[in-house]
Order: C-alpha cells, then structure tokens, then sequence
C-alpha cells in the first residue's frame, strides 16, 4: 500500500488499521507513517481554516506491522484562533503513538521575518541513492533519499550535518503534499548520529517535535525536497538533532528536533 492509500484507510475506518510489513523499520512500524496517521486522525477534528503549526510526538512504544491499530483524537481546548488537539494511535489497549498538536488561524502581525537560506546541495543527478535492500529498513522501498552531506550510516563520517533530497519513491500518483506526506518525508532520514559509527547499531526517534510553515509551499509527491539535520549534541547513548525540509527552489517547509537513542 502507499502512504496515500494508507492514509484513505485511516480516514475510511480509524479504529482498526493495519500497518503492511513493507511499511516496518526494524521490529517496529515506520515512526513518520505512525505520525502521519495520527496526524490525520486529528486533523479531522479541527475547522480547516486552522492549518497544523506544530507536532509533538513521542514514540512510547514500538507499534507492531499488521496488527489492528486504533486512532483516535479529542480537542483539548479551542481558543478564539488555536485548537490544541491530542492524537494517540493503540494497539490491544496500549498507546503506542502519542501526539499533542496545535492548529491555529492566522491573524495580522506586524512581525515578518523571512527563513533563513536553504542548504546549497548538489544536483540530485549527481548524489548518492541509499537504495532500498531487502533485510534493510522495509519502508525505505516507499521513500527515495539521494545523500549530499554528510556521510552514509555506520560509514564513521564525523560531519555534524546530514542531508540531501527527498521524495516518495515509485510510481505514486502525482497529488500535491500535505503534512502527513511531509511527516513522513521528514522522518525517512536515519537518525544524524549514525555516520558517526563504524558498524550496525540500532538507533531510533525517542521525541519529536515539527513546526510547518503556513501555508505550505506548492509540492507535489513526484518532488525532490532538500532536508539537512544538524547533530547539535550527543552523549550517554542519546543525540539532539535540528533539521529543516525545503522545497526543490529552495522555500523553507517544516523545521524539526528529534532525541534520537542509539546503541552503539
């Protein structure tokens, strides 16, 4: 299945969701799939008029591929222009996804401040393609990434930084993106600690939080999206990482900050 038709399920029957195998990472399914669906789920409970501004998730447990997954969401609270909305995804009775959002209107400021510039990346032509490999992460068979800073995982490159270009991979339907796809855009990068190695260990996202810039940029799923993750510190098995997603012109998309754990 693809993330499109993934997210119809959702939308279709939120309470009993089935995540495929080749959607898994690891003995777990996909974090930024997991984020994605439960985004949508409360998405659906807030007026559209009030675009999403900020996620933050945290990963409480591993949730299982091909086993029955529950979405649900309630507003917490809606204000005169923000709704704060809690998302969580279970499976036999335990959260495994949990998700505190908020959705606000826009209102006249007289404060603008335009992002800061995107990275200067080489042509995707010109970069390296992690492919996707049997017996390796199974959702990278749906998401394409071509590294252009930074070295691969478990390569033993130093660099602070990681990045290149993004998009969904294979033959998906030409549609324009919306925060779930960019949930999972975002999240198909390794966690930034892991070039650092020189052998295979596991690492994954412990918390997350992502802020989307309103409206979101024109894209669609056949676009190529430059992502750069700087590890800004690491120690004791945990890493603190800031990211940013851009539009293919350089346009700043979403920002995002993980605690990645790593066992190695």
């Amino acid at each position: 299945m693809t993330l499109s038709q993934l997210l119809d399920a959702m939308r279709q029957d939120p309470f009993s969701v089935r995540i495929p195998l080749t959607w898994g990472q690891g003995r777990a399914g996909f974090g930024g799939l997991a984020a994605a669906l439960v985004y949508e789920a409360m998405r659906a409970k807030v007026p559209e008029d009030r675009p999403v501004r900020s996620l933050a998730i945290t990963f409480v447990g591993p949730m299982a591929v091909d086993t029955p997954t529950r979405f649900e969401a309630e507003v917490l609270r809606e204000g005169k222009a923000v709704s704060q909305v809690l998302g969580r995804a279970t499976q036999d009775g335990q959260v495994v996804t949990l998700v505190q959002g908020s959705f606000g209107a826009s209102r006249d400021s007289a404060v603008s401040v335009e992002a800061l510039e995107a990275p200067d990346l080489l042509p995707v032509d010109e970069c390296q393609e992690l492919p996707y490999m049997p017996g390796g992460p199974e959702f990278t068979r749906h998401l394409a990434m071509r590294w252009a800073l930074g070295g691969l995982p478990f390569s033993g490159d130093r660099s602070r930084e990681m990045g290149g270009w993004v998009r969904l991979r294979g033959e998906v339907e030409r549609e324009p993106v919306n925060e779930a796809h960019l949930l999972a855009l975002v999240d198909a990068w390794p966690p930034a600690v892991l070039p650092h190695l020189t052998r295979f260990a596991p690492g994954s996202s412990l918390t997350w939080t992502i802020e989307f810039v309103q409206p979101v940029p024109a894209l669609d799923t056949h676009d190529w999206c430059r992502y750069r993750a700087v590890i800004e510190h690491a120690r004791d098995g945990y890493g603190h990482c800031a990211a940013a997603l851009w539009t293919p012109a350089g346009e700043l998309v979403a920002l995002s900050r993980q605690t990645v754990t790593v066992f190695g």
